[in-house]
């Protein structure tokens, strides 16, 4: 996940007015088994136009519903890929967190979630230890983690998954 992480930002246009990576947390019809991470961005100019259609400027900069596409589905989907999937799976199995359709899951299913969780903040904290992030824009962006189908973990994610001085403003809304 790291490394497949790291070539997807080194294709991000440097000079687009990137303000934030995004991450997509999902999963295959909802299925933790089968989960991916869509990665992009999102620009100053998306925020502006999104601007005119929020409730306040911190909608229209960082509630993944004024995503534009390239933040929402991502320019890349890492782990929805046969190798992606095989090596999750093993992965799940060697946790002893892996379960057939007849099986019955129990906290599993929350353990499989959490996991693959924090699969993507270390991915993105490599973003920024590693310092792919200020080399391929020129400046430390913050990575937003989110799921659409789990909004409250949003701001734990992120909070999880990039230095607190990167994320001052979007942590601002933290109902937490």
């Amino acid at each position: 996940m790291q490394r497949v992480a790291g070539e997807v930002v080194g294709g991000f246009p440097a000079d687009r007015g990137i303000y934030a990576v995004t991450f997509r947390v999902d999963s295959v019809d909802q299925d933790p088994r089968f989960p991916y991470v869509a990665i992009g961005y999102t620009t100053e100019a998306d925020a502006a136009a999104s601007g005119q259609q929020a409730s306040d400027d911190w909608e229209a900069r960082w509630s993944y519903a004024f995503f534009p596409e390239t933040g929402l589905e991502g320019v890349r989907s890492v782990g929805r890929d046969p190798d992606g999937a095989h090596l999750h799976r093993q992965e799940a199995e060697s946790r002893g967190l892996w379960y057939e359709d007849d099986d019955e899951p129990g906290d599993r299913h929350e353990q499989l979630v959490e996991w693959f969780y924090q699969v993507c903040v270390t991915a993105a904290r490599h973003l920024h230890d590693s310092g792919r992030i200020l080399e391929v824009l020129g400046r430390r962006v913050p990575v937003i983690l989110y799921d659409m189908f789990d909004p409250d973990a949003m701001f734990r994610l992120t909070s999880d998954a990039n230095p607190a001085e990167l994320i001052a403003e979007f942590m601002a809304e933290d109902p937490g």
